[in-house]
């Protein structure tokens, strides 16, 4: 069994890879900003990714890294530069890390990246890891250096990496849009996705966990990058209806023509969320499959009817 360095091990997706790499019998080494409670079969390091100097004693010992902390989408952005906010922490912090770990000696960097560096829309063909790389965003654009960084590093040193690039990921504890809609669903609100056809793709928590700890390990992940997916692609519509049967509440679906919709949000400045609600963005995940051997836990309505019903029940 491997020791494990995973950093924002206290977040959303983080904490759910500490629990599947404890199962699996690893040893892990939780890094975060602030002190959290202790935890059986856990190592805490107190660190700041950007203003410690302390990265290189923090991989000493460690197997593997995996990189999950950084600046993430800002609702409320206060940076007088976004870009350069977003490039300190998911460009040059993660260089910094990746230095001081191939320093240390690891033998393999795992680092989680972001399904927008291709895009944020698909138009008939899904995103596999041929398609080019097309961010529309400072924060898919910071990821894509930084993805350059750990491979122009790759090669001057010995240690191994690993990309990943989920799209959504969904539980019952995430973040942004994804909590919104769960509030909405739960209080049964009349919703206008009756006729949205879109197709998306999204990956649950457990089934990325999953796969990140496959990448730890594996020989062919290696100079690898992977696209992250459950595999079934869902309308909005379908998300609603999955939810709302975990819930065990009416799915209130009302038949909304699409074009005034979408009129009505580029006349706000709202594309960005049409695109989400309507827009499609598939992703092939078949390289994982193929070359790790790798099979998600279970599929997107089934993670969607779970995380409804858990849902419910947390609240």
């Amino acid at each position: 069994m491997a020791t494990v360095l995973v950093t924002g091990a206290a977040g959303f997706i983080g904490s759910a890879l500490v629990d599947c790499l404890l199962a699996q019998g690893h040893a892990v080494r939780a890094l975060a900003r602030n002190a959290q409670a202790p935890r059986a079969g856990v190592e805490q390091v107190v660190v700041d990714l950007v203003e410690s100097q302390a990265l290189l004693a923090a991989c000493q010992g460690v197997d593997a890294v995996v990189h999950l902390a950084g600046r993430a989408h800002v609702l409320q952005e206060t940076a007088g530069s976004p870009l350069e906010a977003f490039r300190r922490v998911n460009v040059e912090a993660t260089l910094r890390l990746a230095e001081a770990a191939a320093q240390a000696g690891v033998a393999r960097f795992v680092f989680v990246s972001s399904i927008g560096v291709n895009g944020d829309a698909t138009f008939g063909a899904a995103f596999d890891e041929q398609s080019p790389a097309q961010p529309h965003a400072d924060y898919a654009l910071s990821k894509l250096e930084a993805e350059q960084a750990l491979i122009d590093l790759g090669q001057r040193v010995a240690m191994q990496w690993v990309i990943v690039r989920p799209p959504m990921v969904i539980d019952s504890q995430a973040p942004g849009n994804f909590a919104r809609l769960l509030k909405l669903v739960d209080r049964a609100l009349p919703l206008p996705f009756g006729l949205a056809r879109n197709r998306r793709s999204l990956v649950s928590r457990r089934n990325l966990a999953d796969l990140l700890a496959r990448c730890i390990e594996h020989p062919a992940a290696a100079g690898q990058v992977f696209l992250a997916a459950d595999g079934d692609d869902v309308s909005t519509a379908d998300m609603v209806r999955a939810l709302a049967k975990g819930m065990q509440r009416p799915a209130r679906l009302l038949p909304v023509p699409v074009s005034p919709v979408r009129l009505a949000c580029s006349v706000l400045g709202r594309r960005r969320l049409y695109n989400q609600l309507f827009g499609s963005l598939q992703v092939d995940a078949g390289k994982a499959r193929r070359l790790l051997g790798w099979e998600p836990l279970e599929s997107t309505n089934e993670a969607l009817t779970r995380i409804g019903a858990q849902y419910r029940q947390q609240r």
